[in-house]
C-alpha cells in the first residue's frame, strides 16, 4: 500500500567533516539514495563515550520551513534570523537533537526529501513555475522567506499531487528514506544495535508513526504532535494533514494508532497536547485510549506511556526533557 519500491543502490556513506564542540563529536554524513541530491545529516555522539550506546533516528519537523531539516533540531553554531525564532518557538530555543546527545546517545538527523539536501532542485521545474524566486540571491533572508512560502504553498497542489499521479505516496516516500536513515546508523560502530530508537514533533511524529511501525530495527518510539483518530481529524482537522499521511486504501484496515502499535510490545512515547491546532482533543484521547487496549491485550501495559501536556503544537523543554528520560528507562 505504501506504493514505493526504488531500486538498491548502495550508500556509499561518507564523513564530510568532523567537529569536536562542547563534549560532541559532531560529523556531517552524506549517502546515497536511488533518486535526487544525496542525503546529507549530522551523526552526534558524546566525545568521551566508551563501548556501543544507544542510537536515536532525530526525526525533524514539517511546519512549512523547508530550507533547512536536519539544522532545525541540530546545533550548527549558524542560524539564520529565521532559524532562531522557529527554534524559539516550537523548541523552546534548543536544538533537541544536540541536547538528546549531551545525554549520552548517538543521535543520526538527516534531511528527508524536500527539506534541506534534499529539497528539489530549482533548475529541473518548469522554469513557469519559478517566477517568485526571480532576483532573489540564494541563502539571503528573502531568500529563506520566499523559499517556505513557495513549498507550503505548492506542496500538496503540485508535489504531492505529482506524487500521486506517478503512483507513489507521500508517506511511502518519506518512510523508505527513514529506513535509508537506519541502514546508514546500523553502519556506526559506536552503536548498540539492540537499542535503536526514534521520534520527532510534528511532521517528525508522523514519520515516527511509520518508522517505529514498521521496521523491526527500532525498539523504542516516540511521537509528539501527531497522533490522533483519523475519525478526529476528518470534519475539522483534515486539511494541511490529509495527504501528507495518505497511503492508499489504509483507512480500510488500520488508524494512526493501528500503525504505531504494529510493533507491540515495544516500548512507546506519546506526547498530546491538549491545545493543538491539528487534531482534536476528542480524537487523540480516543486515540491514546486505543493506543492503551493494543498494549494491554498485548500483555504489556506498561509498555505505552501517553502523555498529556496544556497547550499549543510544540516540543518545549519540559517535553523534551519528559522524552529523554523515558527513553533512557525504555531501553536502559
Amino acid at each position: 500500500m505504501m506504493s514505493f519500491e526504488p531500486k538498491n543502490v548502495p550508500l556509499n556513506p561518507a564523513i564530510e567533516t568532523s567537529t569536536e564542540r562542547d563534549g560532541l563529536l559532531i560529523e556531517e554524513i552524506s549517502y546515497d539514495v536511488p533518486y535526487g541530491p544525496r542525503t546529507h545529516g549530522f551523526f552526534l555522539r558524546p566525545a568521551e563515550a566508551k563501548g556501543k550506546i544507544t542510537g536515536v533516528i532525530a526525526l525533524h519537523d514539517h511546519s512549512g520551513f523547508f530550507y533547512d531539516g536536519k539544522e532545525k533540531i541540530v546545533e550548527t553554531g549558524i542560524e539564520s534570523r529565521f532559524l532562531r525564532e522557529f527554534k524559539d518557538k516550537l523548541y523552546g530555543g534548543r536544538s533537541w537533537a544536540t541536547e538528546l546527545a549531551k545525554r549520552g546517545f548517538a543521535v543520526l538527523a538527516v534531511d528527508v526529501f524536500l527539506w534541506g539536501s534534499r529539497r528539489i532542485p530549482l533548475e529541473s521545474m518548469n522554469p513557469a513555475l519559478l517566477g517568485p524566486f526571480e532576483g532573489l540571491k540564494e541563502g539571503s533572508d528573502e531568500y529563506v522567506q520566499t523559499f517556505n512560502s513557495y513549498w507550503d504553498a505548492v506542496e500538496s497542489s503540485i508535489t504531492i499531487s505529482s506524487v500521486l499521479n506517478a503512483g507513489a505516496s507521500w508517506p511511502g516516500i518519506f518512510s523508505y528514506e527513514d529506513r535509508r536513515s537506519v541502514d546508514y546508523l546500523i553502519t556506526r560502530p559506536e552503536v548498540d544495535l539492540g537499542r535503536i530508537a526514534c521520534g520527532g514533533l510534528s511532521g517528525g511524529g508522523i514519520r515516527s508513526v511509520f518508522l517505529a511501525g514498521l521496521d523491526p530495527r527500532i525498539k523504542a518510539g516516540f511521537c509528539v504532535g501527531f497522533m490522533c483518530t483519523l475519525r478526529g481529524m476528518l470534519r475539522n482537522h483534515i486539511n494541511g494533514n490529509g495527504l501528507i499521511m495518505y497511503v492508499p486504501h489504509l483507512s480500510r484496515f488500520l488508524d494512526l494508532p493501528d500503525v504505531i502499535s504494529l510493533r507491540t510490545p515495544s516500548p512507546l512515547l506519546v506526547q498530546f497536547l491538549e491545545g493543538d491546532g491539528l487534531f482534536s482533543l476528542e480524537g487523540q484521547r480516543a486515540a491514546d485510549r486505543k493506543i492503551s487496549q493494543i498494549y494491554e491485550k498485548a500483555g504489556s501495559r506498561n509498555g505505552y506511556l501517553g502523555k498529556f501536556y496544556p497547550g499549543l503544537h510544540r516540543f518545549d523543554e519540559h517535553m523534551q526533557e519528559d522524552a529523554f528520560a523515558w527513553l533512557k528507562a525504555a531501553l536502559a
